[in-house]
């Protein structure tokens, strides 16, 4: 095959696989993950619903490429928040997180509170971490604090637990918006005070390690 004519084929294919994503997206946005099928994903592009199968093995391998989707998104507009102060880089990153699950309430479901049943065939957690920029943000900002002295212990640690606070705070702001929480944004940021102030009291240990008063 004339090189010209595969590099037009890779690009068609690049092209309706994009196609298929911003289609997965809508229907998501639309009806959450349940309302997400193969047969609706074909529908929306015009295509057979087999043909979704030569880009997507399941629902799950489309479940985490909306996933990378929504990293890179977070990625730049944490990158949109540069700042001398660490600790202030680091709040960027869990405000912009919470900006995010707050904003899109079906996709946050889907790509944070869906099940993950298997990995992508071929690929480690460790790949999927390593391809994924606002985890990397995420970990570098802890980094930093770490070196100046405003954080002790284990970055990567760190950074889980935090993650973790920050999906437990946006999940009960999204699953239960009847709770008088007050002002989302105004509870993101005193969750992100709180969770700093009492991080900067702690030496973290890796995750591997039993901390020492259990």
């Amino acid at each position: 095959m004339p090189l010209s004519v595969q590099k037009r084929r890779e690009k068609q294919k690049a092209e309706l696989r994009s196609e298929l994503l911003d289609a997965a997206h809508k229907l998501v946005k639309e009806e959450g993950y349940e309302g997400l099928t193969i047969r609706k994903l074909a529908k929306r592009v015009g295509y057979a619903p087999m043909s979704v199968y030569s880009y997507f093995a399941d629902k799950q391998d489309i479940l985490f490429a909306l996933a990378e989707d929504a990293f890179e998104t977070l990625a730049r507009r944490i990158e949109e928040h540069p700042s001398d102060d660490p600790i202030e880089a680091l709040r960027a990153v869990m405000t912009e997180y919470a900006a995010f699950g707050l904003g899109n309430p079906n996709e946050y479901r889907t790509v944070f509170m869906t099940e993950k049943t298997k990995l992508p065939e071929g690929r480690s957690y460790e790949d999927m971490e390593e391809a994924n920029p606002a985890m990397k943000a995420l970990i570098s900002r802890v980094e930093a604090c770490v070196a100046a002295g405003k954080l002790q212990g284990d970055p990567r640690a760190l950074a889980t637990m935090l993650w973790a606070v920050g999906h437990g705070t946006i999940s009960l702001l999204i699953t239960f918006p009847f709770y008088p929480f007050g002002d989302p944004q105004a509870f993101v940021t005193r969750m992100c005070d709180f969770t700093l102030a009492t991080l900067s009291t702690q030496n973290v240990p890796p995750l591997t390690e039993t901390p020492v008063d259990c």
